[in-house]
């Protein structure tokens, strides 16, 4: 089924103004795309002006490639094409994607997750279990995540949490157009407070937990807007699910049963009311087990995923499958499946002495539960742990993951992370001043690696975080192809081997 093409009227809402005349041989044109990105303009084009860096020789190219309008939040009179003017591109650039792809959300069953940690987690451990429930019907679910997006068409790394309005509707439709049902997504609190979803009816929204991330000049300017940020989330879903056990629970309950209609399902390990409740949590060799109270989906679970903390993940999937009707076979089957690219992926040496675990862990409240969670599995071993913080966001990382670990490890690495404008050694230095133990400045992350394997001399657990299995760092505003994390580990085990690890 092919788009079915509106005329630029209908994109054009009274309170729009006009830059010059706009006549009604152009109003009654059909928009042959929406695009903010000159390179992709083909003639019939509706070109938005946005972004940061947007420069007017951006819109003369779109110009010169055949668009025949363009929205903007200021005139460009040296352009000759008739201009939209808005107060906000952001809510109207959403209005306009979901309209040229023909709201395709309204066929999906979208299921939104947010939370400062977890969301690639549990948006994967939701993806298995769907997988696990469609495949009799030739079927699987999409997945928009920090990590990857498969949408039916597309598969590819993602470097967005939440894409922008117009590749997000894109996702969408290419969901639509496959026949698939489902399609799983990572929710930012940048998302939703600048409309990147708005107008996205979400099936589910689930709400996984709250710490402080994001407080920056240019994010969240303090906890409060980052919190209702993500609060808007719960007025978008069919239904909603509240982990009980995560700060501000009360708050965030309430929020979620104030929206007219949208039943409201718990997960807790500390509440036996939570409409799934989980309890008696044990590591059984490699495997996770835990028993569920829950109607129709309560029983014996396991994950074979490592890390203890992954359970709260797995109830939050539970609470939302519970909404959705999921035969509870599928739900057993899926956890015990899946797995997280990049996600607590463990390593180890030929003798056993070096065990190396690669994580996505990125904030203050991912590397708490990360660090205490090791301690709990690997009792009386040095740690390692090799990271950086990402550039031009997030500020409050730098303090907060140079206490963290230096407060666990013995060993504090520091390396590139995603430096983008901002220079690595200068990143590295402000996170150096809150590190309490022994702390190297290694710029280069494959070299902070190697030198974290080939430090073992003693049995070591080393955790390399913020990257997971992504393959590309950002560099100014390029993102460059590198081997992941789990590829140096890999080989550098193997150098630790041949050297000195079978003795």
């Amino acid at each position: 089924m092919s788009l079915t093409l509106h005329p630029l009227r209908d994109y054009l809402p009274g309170e729009y103004g006009l830059a010059g005349s706009m006549p009604d041989e152009v109003k009654n044109r059909s928009v042959e795309l929406v695009s903010c990105n000159s390179q992709e303009v083909v003639p019939g084009t509706l070109f938005i002006c946005k972004g940061a860096h947007f420069k007017p020789e951006y819109l003369a190219d779109a110009a010169r490639r055949g668009a025949f309008a363009y929205v903007s939040e200021t005139p460009y009179p040296g352009v000759d094409l008739p201009g939209i003017l808005v107060g906000d591109i952001r809510p109207v650039m959403a209005d306009m994607a979901a309209m040229y792809y023909n709201y395709p959300c309204r066929h999906l069953n979208v299921i939104g997750i947010t939370g400062t940690k977890g969301k690639s987690s549990t948006a994967y451990y939701l993806k298995y279990i769907l997988d696990e429930y469609l495949v009799p019907m030739g079927k699987s679910c999409g997945v928009i995540s920090s990590i990857e997006t498969w949408d039916g068409v597309e598969r590819f790394e993602s470097h967005l949490t939440t894409p922008e309005p117009l590749e997000l509707q894109k996702h969408f439709y290419n969901a639509r157009m496959s026949g698939m049902e489902y399609l799983v997504m990572e929710v930012s609190s940048q998302a939703l407070k600048y409309h990147r979803t708005l107008g996205v009816g979400f099936t589910a929204a689930a709400f996984l937990n709250i710490g402080m991330d994001h407080i920056s000049p240019i994010e969240h300017p303090d906890f409060e807007d980052y919190f209702r940020s993500k609060l808007k989330i719960f007025a978008q879903a069919d239904f909603s699910c509240v982990n009980l056990d995560c700060d501000h629970a009360q708050e965030l309950l309430e929020a979620a049963q104030s929206v007219p209609g949208a039943a409201v399902f718990t997960c807790s390990r500390r509440n036996p009311a939570a409409s799934v409740y989980g309890h008696d949590v044990r590591k059984v060799g490699g495997d996770i087990l835990f028993q569920v109270d829950a109607a129709r989906l309560g029983g014996d679970y396991r994950l074979t995923m490592p890390g203890l903390f992954n359970v709260d993940n797995a109830l939050a999937a539970i609470a939302v499958c519970q909404g959705l009707n999921i035969p509870r076979e599928a739900v057993r089957a899926g956890l015990e499946k899946a797995r997280v690219p990049g996600r607590m992926e463990v390593y180890s040496s030929e003798n056993g002495d070096v065990t190396a675990i690669v994580d996505y862990a990125h904030n203050r409240l991912s590397f708490e539960t990360l660090f205490r969670s090791v301690a709990e599995e690997y009792p009386g071993r040095r740690l390692v742990t090799v990271f950086g913080c990402p550039g031009k966001k997030a500020f409050d990382r730098r303090r907060d993951l140079g206490q963290v670990s230096g407060e666990y490890s013995d060993l504090v690495i520091l390396t590139e992370e995603d430096s983008g404008e901002e220079d690595t050694l200068s990143i590295c230095g402000e996170i150096a001043a809150h590190v309490a133990c022994e702390c190297r400045i290694e710029p280069n992350r494959g070299e902070a690696i190697r030198q974290a394997v080939l430090s073992c001399r003693e049995p070591s657990v080393l955790l390399i975080t913020g990257k997971g299995a992504e393959t590309r760092q950002k560099r100014g505003l390029a993102y460059i192809d590198t081997p992941s994390d789990v590829d140096y580990v890999k080989a550098f085990l193997r150098e630790y081997d041949a050297r000195w690890g079978r003795g």
